[in-house]
């Protein structure tokens, strides 16, 4: 097992784990994000994510999307995108390695909070933040705005 800072000749291996990951939570039609879209928003002239990937011998076998936020009552946070491992490679420790890595880069950046999101039927995510002592907070709601409605704003 190899756990590294994520690359841009990693990214045609990190969009098939997002069409994983959309897959899994019963949302495929909803990725719109394109493989340059990826490129320039990672490595381009003002990145705005970084990743960690897992790897095996042949292949990424998982991720952790990460960018910086900023709390006005805590300071600056990591949050933490998504973390994904591929369907055939759970329960092999991966996900807990990753989560290592972002643990190690908000300490490294002096970052005062980890946050996340997981649905609320996703059982075994549930299950191993809750493993780990996360806070999970029910109150909040999600909101979002989508592209259109922006547009439309």
């Amino acid at each position: 097992m190899n756990i590294r800072k994520g690359i841009k000749s990693d990214l045609p291996q990190v969009l098939e784990l997002i069409h994983e990951l959309a897959i899994y939570e019963k949302a495929p039609e909803e990725v719109e994000i394109t493989l340059s879209q990826l490129e320039e928003d990672g490595f381009g002239e003002k990145p705005v994510y970084e990743f960690f990937v897992a790897e095996d011998e042949k292949q990424i076998v998982g991720i952790a999307l990460f960018y910086y936020r900023y709390s006005t009552w805590k300071g600056k946070a990591v949050y933490l995108e998504d973390l994904v491992v591929r369907e055939s490679e759970r329960g092999k420790g991966y996900g807990q390695l990753l989560l290592d890595a972002i643990i190690r880069e908000a300490k490294k950046t002096n970052s005062k909070q980890v946050r996340w999101q997981v649905l609320d039927w996703n059982e075994p995510a549930i299950n191993f933040y809750k493993k780990l002592g996360a806070d999970l907070d029910g109150e909040w709601i999600n909101c979002t705005l989508n592209a259109k409605q922006i547009e439309e704003y």
